[in-house]
């Protein structure tokens, strides 16, 4: 019987210099998954290709071909030899593979534990594969379940809750500050990564407007088109602290940039609305003691790594949560599917001995021409009964041996036994 397994590696198996030679573009993909199906080692086949990780996942008689044949294919588009890869893949078959789809789907692989990107890119590369016709039932139905994991994960646990990430802490922490960040005007100065990070997760919480400041006009200007935001000539800057609500800075500046005389004059505009600094520039930006003005707020990269810890090890908590619930699923899943397997048998039985029932009852009805309605309506009762009470039995016997590992035995057996598969005869 075919068999499902998964292939491959990440990023807790293999470097990044050796990932990304395996990272394939979306037309290739398409290319590969057709040729693999075509050659009749796999019957069903999806491939999932991101930064952190390449992985087959299929069905075949022989998985260890079929996953010798993927990774040659694989590998061949980037002229990395399969051999190099060996030490590094991994192969999962039955419900380790199962449990290994499912925590993938519920971000319990990845590299940042409840990171969301992970589910969307597994659910593209299965309407991907979809689209070429290479998914079947049973990858569907391994799929179909672990999209339905994922989302218990995320509604059952707190896993994805937690900001881990210091650009997302930051908006976290404005968060607990303003309530909602809807309207919030945000000052950015200075053009560092981590500070476009923040303002972007801020702008996805719906603040707006935006104002850029940096030293170069032209990099304030593109980064204020990237945001959807105003440029401010950078010595403006300070002009720009009594109307707006967040203030994040990220310049790189030797000394801090934002004195207290700057945000003392602010405030006495700002009739008490709350001023929020968050300082990712690395040395400081923001004097320290802004800290100490009233209704001023600022948290300088070191407050919001603590977050980050703090949030990590909430996660870890709520990942033994997750673990948990994946494993039930992953039994409920496997369980299912064995009683899957010995459906075809437990059915051509019944219709064996329906037949075999339909028969007798159809000769004894020949000997009894004056039977009426009421005596052949007993009649057919009494034999449905008997035929219920033989199949309970072998059906028990088979669900049982199938959850145990044994279905295969038991199929071959009751088949031999009930002549299950060869012509009828009269008995």
């Amino acid at each position: 019987m075919p068999e499902l397994f998964i292939s491959g590696l990440s990023h807790k198996t293999a470097p990044i210099a050796v990932r990304e030679q395996l990272v394939v573009e979306e037309d290739k993909l398409r290319e590969i998954l057709v040729d693999l199906c075509a050659t009749g080692v796999v019957s069903e086949v999806m491939i999932v290709s991101t930064c952190n990780r390449v992985e087959v996942y299929g069905v075949a008689e022989a998985p260890g071909e079929a996953r010798a044949l993927a990774f040659r294919r694989l590998g061949q588009h980037r002229g990395v030899d399969p051999t190099s890869l060996e030490t590094l893949l991994y192969t999962k078959s039955g419900a380790e593979a199962v449990a290994h789809c499912f925590r993938v789907a519920a971000s319990l692989d990845s590299m940042i534990i409840g990171e969301p990107q992970i589910l969307g890119q597994v659910k593209e590369a299965f309407a991907l594969a979809q689209g070429c016709q290479t998914v079947g039932p049973r990858l569907h139905r391994l799929w179909s379940r672990a999209f339905g994991v994922a989302k218990k994960v995320r509604t059952e646990t707190e896993l994805a809750r937690h900001a881990v990430s210091v650009s997302y802490a930051a908006v976290e922490l404005a968060r607990k500050i303003f309530g909602s960040l809807d309207g919030k005007s945000v000052l950015l100065i200075g053009a560092g990564k981590m500070g476009e990070l923040a303002a972007k997760h801020l702008v996805d919480q719906g603040a707006f407007p935006i104002f850029v400041a940096n030293r170069t006009w032209r990099r304030a200007q593109e980064m204020a088109r990237v945001l959807a935001g105003t440029p401010v000539p950078f010595d403006e800057w300070p002009g720009a602290l009594a109307a707006v609500d967040i203030v994040i800075t990220s310049t790189g500046a030797p000394e801090p940039i934002v004195r207290k005389t700057d945000v003392e004059g602010a405030l006495e505009t700002r009739r008490s609305r709350p001023l929020f600094f968050i300082d990712i520039g690395v040395p400081r930006d923001v004097e320290p003691g802004i800290n100490e003005l009233e209704t001023v707020f600022s948290y300088d990269i070191d407050d919001l790594k603590q977050v980050v810890e703090s949030n990590l090890r909430e996660r870890l908590r709520e990942a033994q949560k997750a673990e948990a619930l994946v494993e039930r699923e992953v039994a409920r899943f496997v369980a299912h599917g064995h009683d899957l397997e010995v459906v075809p048998t437990i059915v051509s039985l019944r219709e064996r001995l329906e037949g075999i029932r339909r028969g007798e009852v159809a000769k004894a009805l020949e000997n009894l021409p004056d039977a009426d309605l009421r005596t052949r309506q007993a009649m057919d009762a009494l034999s449905q009964s008997i035929v219920n009470k033989i199949l309970h039995t072998p059906i028990v016997k088979l669900r049982e041996s199938s959850r145990s590992g044994q279905g295969r035995s038991w199929t071959e057996m009751i088949h031999e036994l009930f002549g299950l598969g060869r012509g009828r005869h009269d008995e």
